[in-house]
């Protein structure tokens, strides 16, 4: 019954138990608050490292307990011995489930002694901060198998996982995944968590665990990307900053956790050039001249992300010396940093459906081979059996062990890692408030990869964020794209759309509605009229009936084609998107009374380009200053005296 769930950004479950059906009674449809300004102004940058802050007195408890810490490129236990972690990443908590996946089919506590029984020692588990809503109930869970999960939050469920976890040797890292239940997010903060409310959370979080020694690391945030920047001194967007403020004020709640760095997506110079394109999260090339600076010595481990052909084809992976050049490639992106000196090393995911003979197969066992040479430890993406892109260590029915991975993976694990606390909940300690989410919101996939094609396919969704029922009657959906020659410029007679399928999702499973209570225009955008390529968008207007349940979607798919068959290039178009799952995406625009209430149109886009040029300007300039500054007073004091 499970559905397929990717790891880059795992929808929902195809398990959430809906508790409305269509013909509920609806309430009155709610107003989506107008998106406030998701990128602050910048603070001023500077090079200068933080100021020591003013910890807590030594606690001789925390102390006495296993917690790790750094030596060197080594992490070691409270006894000095080197620890080596390795484990798994079980997901779930960051989709509308609010639990582990899997527990639809088996009891926790059976789960957690099958990771141990397979080797593993440590689990980083993903969760959304919508976790911590009082008001959302936990789904996906059979109470007949798990009848002491009954009546749990999210955030009492996470408890059961970490002491079980403990009980039984394994230590576990938290990993802020998601912002929301419906996608990832490439920086820290979104429109609806502000940097402030993530740090906030992470801090209750380590109030709540403070003294479970079971919780030996945080990993700040989940697979930095898009405009993620890594050194450039702009507050909006550099994410080492970031990971310092974060970093720094969970520190002080508690001093003995390993703050866990993920990287970037792509490196750029100054002007906004790609130098280098990577994983999401996994390009650490920068940390060599802007390292991460903790006010806690013996806490920083950098978490790359590494995935292979099954995810995407990258170039490394034709080149004639594959596998054997694929080292190198590691070494430039992050294994440098052990190499060098600098700082431990932790895997935080790696995956893939085969290990066999074929290019994924022989890039999983070189990686681990590489791995354990470096003595790096990893959480492999992932336990589950619903990874749609990877594959899990479980199969479809969630006990079977695929086999030809565990033999791969068992071939470097630590050993067991005990905790002296692991039942200690300070469950006064609450992260709130939660996320100020929009009642309405779009999701979107297109699973369409071709950049010519002769006809669009984008899905839209809107997803239904309350717990009640809403009629979606008047809401107005706008995917922008161009024509890309073949069109009559002065409209759109000549291209023609249509609604392929209008659902909405019960129990998990699409049910679907008459299509005519979806109607849809093609028109030439008036804001974006350019004599030479023309923008259109495909407007989609609801009639009254059209209900969401709480907490799920209505789906319009859509086909648009010119009636003379020419192509269209995709790749051009604000709104085009190659994905294959609904997720969150801010460029199709949701419209209540003609007013955009969700989403960017291309006109804000253009306007928040600009910003962030005129940011990234600004912090070069300022480094630039503060370049000359240091050269000219090493010029007069060049001994230093």
């Amino acid at each position: 019954m499970a559905a397929a769930f990717s790891r880059r950004a795992l929808w929902r479950s195809s398990l959430t138990l809906v508790l409305a059906l269509i013909g509920a009674a609806c309430g009155p449809m709610p107003q989506v608050p107008a998106p406030s300004d998701p990128f602050p102004e910048p603070a001023a940058a500077t090079s200068q490292p933080p100021e020591p802050a003013a910890h807590p007195p030594a606690d001789p408890a925390l102390a006495r307990l296993n917690y790790f810490h750094t030596d060197g490129t080594t992490i070691r236990d409270v006894h000095g011995n080197q620890v080596h972690l390795t484990g798994v990443n079980w997901f779930g908590m960051e989709t509308d489930t609010l639990s582990p996946h899997g527990l639809w089919a088996r009891n926790l506590e059976d789960m957690l002694d099958q990771v141990r029984e397979m080797g593993f020692n440590v689990i980083r588990l993903p969760f959304s901060n919508e976790l911590f809503n009082p008001d959302l109930t936990p789904q996906g869970i059979d109470f007949a198998l798990n009848p002491d999960l009954r009546g749990l939050s999210g955030l009492e469920i996470l408890d059961r996982v970490i002491v079980g976890a403990g009980q039984r040797g394994i230590k576990v890292m938290l990993d802020q995944h998601r912002a929301t239940t419906d996608g990832q997010s490439k920086l820290w903060y979104t429109r609806e968590l502000s940097e402030d409310l993530w740090i906030a959370h992470w801090r209750a979080l380590a109030q709540r665990y403070r003294g479970n020694d079971t919780v030996i690391g945080i990993d700040l945030h989940n697979e930095p990307a898009g405009d993620a920047t890594w050194g450039s001194g702009d507050r909006a967007t550099d994410w080492r900053l970031a990971a310092e403020r974060a970093g720094n004020a969970i520190l002080e709640v508690n001093p003995y956790l390993l703050i866990f760095v993920e990287g970037i997506e792509k490196n750029e110079d100054d002007y906004g050039n790609i130098m280098d394109w990577y994983w999401m999260g996994g390009s650490l090339q920068y940390a060599r001249l802007f390292p991460v600076r903790l006010t806690v010595p013996g806490r920083l481990v950098y978490s790359p992300h590494d995935y292979g052909p099954g995810v995407y084809p990258q170039g490394w992976f034709q080149h004639p010396d594959f596998p054997e050049n694929l080292p190198e490639v590691w070494d430039h992106h992050w294994g440098y940093l052990q190499q060098e000196g600098i700082a431990p090393l932790f895997l935080g995911e790696f995956g893939g459906r085969s290990v066999g003979d074929d290019a994924e197969g022989q890039w999983q066992r070189r990686l681990v081979r590489f791995l354990k040479e470096r003595g790096i430890g990893y959480a492999y993406w992932s336990l589950n059996g619903n990874s749609g892109d990877t594959g899990g260590l479980l199969g479809d029915d969630w006990r079977t062990v695929d086999q030809a991975k565990l033999k791969v993976l068992a071939d470097y694990q630590g050993e067991p890692l005990p905790s002296y606390n692991p039942t200690h909940i300070e469950k006064a300690a609450l992260p709130a408030p939660a996320p100020q989410v929009a009642p309405l919101k779009v999701l979107h996939q297109d699973k369409n990869r071709e950049q010519w094609t002769p006809v669009l396919t984008p899905e839209l969704h809107i997803a239904n964020k309350t717990t009640q029922p809403v009629d979606v009657g008047g809401v107005e959906l706008r995917y922008w794209f161009t024509a890309d020659g073949g069109s009559d410029r002065s409209g759109a007679p000549d291209q023609v759309v249509r609604v392929e399928r209008l659902f909405t999702m019960v129990d998990g499973q699409p049910r679907d509605l008459d299509k005519r209570l979806a109607q849809v225009e093609l028109v030439r955008d008036p804001d974006n009229a350019s004599a030479i390529d023309p923008q259109f968008l495909v407007r989609v207007v609801f009639r009254r009936g059209v209900t969401v349940p709480p907490r799920t979607s209505v789906g319009v798919l859509l086909q648009v084609r010119k009636r003379d068959g020419s192509a269209y290039y995709q790749g051009n178009d604000y709104s085009y998107r190659e994905y294959h799952w609904p997720t969150e995406w801010e460029r199709v625009g949701l419209y209540q009374g003609s007013k955009l209430v969700w989403g960017m149109d291309p006109q804000e886009h253009r306007a928040l380009v600009q910003a962030r040029q005129e940011q990234r300007e600004q912090a070069r300039q300022r480094r630039a200053e503060d370049t000359a500054a240091n050269l000219k007073g090493s010029q007069k004091d060049p001994k230093g005296s």
